[in-house]
């Protein structure tokens, strides 16, 4: 006596379950969009590190003037270091508020303190393209934080012909995301809006 098969419901397929498998240009275009996110990550991590976290810095030599812009901590203290070493006979510091410092007197170095307009970088590169074309700098000492360096080159360039000797101070670690998601729109900002000095 023959035995029926056992009957399966109407509609399902023998391939439905956990073991079915997407189609082969489903996964594909899946390990490609994979493949491109990583890529993306992976250059916008090392942009961040070349331009924020490691950008290019210069050795102090000597030089026809010191520039302090504005922000973070340890950048006075930097700046009055290069002066009293005998780098420039010529200190300016940028005071944007009435809560920035001026630091005291140097003997042998001409302290000026100065409120950019309007107060930001480009205010500080505007004001100091202004002061070197009065004066005659042409080799600048610039102290800024290590991650506002690049930014403050480009922005400065605009404004100086000079040479720039560049000297970063990093801020403190605790501040470091906020200031790479800053830099990133402030370096938007500088390229795409406010392209002139």
């Amino acid at each position: 006596m023959a035995t029926a098969a056992p009957s399966r419901p109407e509609g399902r397929s023998m391939a439905a379950g956990p073991l079915e498998r997407a189609p082969a240009g489903t996964s594909r275009r899946r390990a490609i969009a994979i493949a491109l996110v990583g890529a993306l990550a992976v250059a916008f991590t090392a942009a961040t590190a070349r331009l924020f976290v490691f950008p290019q810095r210069e050795q102090p030599a000597p030089v026809d003037a010191i520039v302090m812009f504005a922000g973070s901590a340890g950048r006075l203290e930097r700046a009055v270091a290069l002066a009293r070493a005998g780098y420039a006979p010529v200190l300016a510091v940028s005071t944007p508020t009435a809560d920035d410092p001026c630091p005291d007197a140097i003997p042998g170095v001409e302290v000026i303190c100065f409120a950019p307009s309007p107060l930001t970088t480009q205010g500080e590169s505007r004001w100091v393209g202004a002061a070197a074309a009065r004066r005659g700098w042409h080799s600048l000492i610039v102290i800024t934080s290590t991650s506002q360096s690049t930014r403050a080159r480009l922005r400065l360039g605009r404004c100086y012909p000079g040479e720039v000797r560049m000297i970063g101070v990093p801020p403190p670690r605790r501040l470091w995301p906020y200031m790479i998601i800053y830099e990133w729109a402030a370096m938007g900002k500088a390229l795409l809006l406010q392209r002139g000095c």
